[in-house]
């Protein structure tokens, strides 16, 4: 019997117990959809055909415990596709960040603090007009525009007071005057 004719619950069926032609006809039947649903997931050409080669093994990994709602494979392949598509993202994600230099890591907790007790004091030792500026414009997210009517400035003078206090605490941050 000719397998293009079968329904997905037969090839898969027929998949588990090894033969080649019912893998290889779920497989003409569904990677243009697969490929075409792994671009909208991936960056590249090698990523997408790694993201499908990677779903069709494990169709064939898991013919045997499988069993369809109904006769489409398709919604099944799309979520392993999705899937394989995420570990992938975590791996590069992962690599990315074994890749940075030790001094872009995130310093440890006593690191962290040190500099944070640097930025405090810096925050502190501002002028009451910066510290306002500083809350307002950075921690609060104000525009310089919102700012400035709120403590009677102009739009320029809390430009340059907050380019001012950003320097400050690059500083406080990059241990430069410690």
């Amino acid at each position: 019997m000719d397998p293009t004719a079968l329904g997905d619950a037969e090839l898969i069926k027929r998949a588990s117990t090894g033969n080649r032609q019912a893998l290889s006809s779920l497989f003409d039947r569904y990677a243009t959809a697969v490929t075409r649903y792994a671009w909208a997931l991936a960056p590249s050409r090698m990523d997408v055909e790694e993201i499908v080669q990677d779903t069709f093994v494990t169709l064939w990994k898991k013919s045997g415990e499988m069993t369809l709602p109904n006769d489409s494979l398709l919604p099944w392949l799309l979520v392993v596709c999705r899937n394989h598509a995420l570990n992938q993202r975590r791996k590069l994600a992962l690599a990315a960040a074994d890749a940075l230099p030790d001094d872009l890591v995130a310093p440890d907790a006593s690191e962290a603090r040190e500099t944070l007790r640097f930025v405090r004091e810096t925050i502190d030792a501002l002028s009451p007009d910066d510290r306002a500026i500083c809350e307002l414009c950075l921690i609060e997210g104000l525009s310089y525009k919102e700012a400035a009517e709120r403590l009677g400035m102009t739009v320029g003078a809390v430009t340059k007071r907050v380019s001012r206090t950003r320097s400050r605490l690059r500083k406080a941050v990059t241990n430069d005057e410690h």
